[in-house]
């Protein structure tokens, strides 16, 4: 039920998006050409752990001709990813559980239980981080789809729920990374970027 209000409240309530123009292009691109509804049951999608976070994706790009894809996240304490931009993507969360850092060059916001964040197309380099004793969940809204393949091609598949330990980010890891994140249009930064 929260899943299908949440698409509501992001999908058609523009004044959440950074324009006009990115909803109507979204509105436009969100065309089921299957022409019937599409229910997902939960746990249904993969789930992997990437560097410790777990991410379960509800509806990929398969499920909505590549318009959006929707990734219950779970964060623990001290996880979340390395700075990073995604120009050809726009990224939106909603929290459910907990509160996230979510951190720029020129802003620093915590987003609590309730709140939304927007990183709109072309946004700035940011990352989130989970700063708190206790894990965090939120739904990350993706569109268009695409960035749940990358997260399903640098992951471990893990059943929900399930938290890995946090590993340590090797300079070798992180070429693998990068190289990775590249095909998908994301460019990876250092980890002390924002220091």
């Amino acid at each position: 039920m929260i899943y299908n209000s949440l698409l509501y409240f992001i999908i058609f309530k523009n004044e959440f998006f950074s324009g006009i123009k990115i909803h109507a292009q979204i509105s436009k691109n969100m065309v089921n050409t299957i022409n019937s509804p599409t229910a997902v049951d939960i746990n249904e999608g993969p789930t992997v752990s990437v560097m410790g976070d777990t991410y379960s994706v509800v509806i990929g790009g398969e499920q909505t001709n590549g318009s959006y894809s929707l990734i219950d996240m779970l964060i623990p304490p001290g996880g979340g990813p390395a700075p990073h931009s995604h120009p050809s993507y726009q990224e939106a969360f909603y929290i459910l559980k907990g509160e996230i850092n979510v951190i720029t060059k020129e802003k620093r916001y915590t987003a609590k239980q309730g709140s939304y964040v927007n990183i709109p197309f072309n946004g700035p380099i940011h990352k989130f981080t989970n700063e708190t004793n206790s894990v965090v969940r939120f739904l990350c809204f993706l569109t268009p789809a695409g960035m749940e393949k990358m997260f399903l091609e640098v992951g471990k598949p893990v059943t929900a729920d399930t938290l890995l330990p946090i590993p340590q980010l090797t300079s070798e890891t992180l070429k693998r990374l990068q190289s990775i994140a590249e095909k998908y249009g994301l460019k990876l930064y250092p980890l002390d970027y924002f220091d």
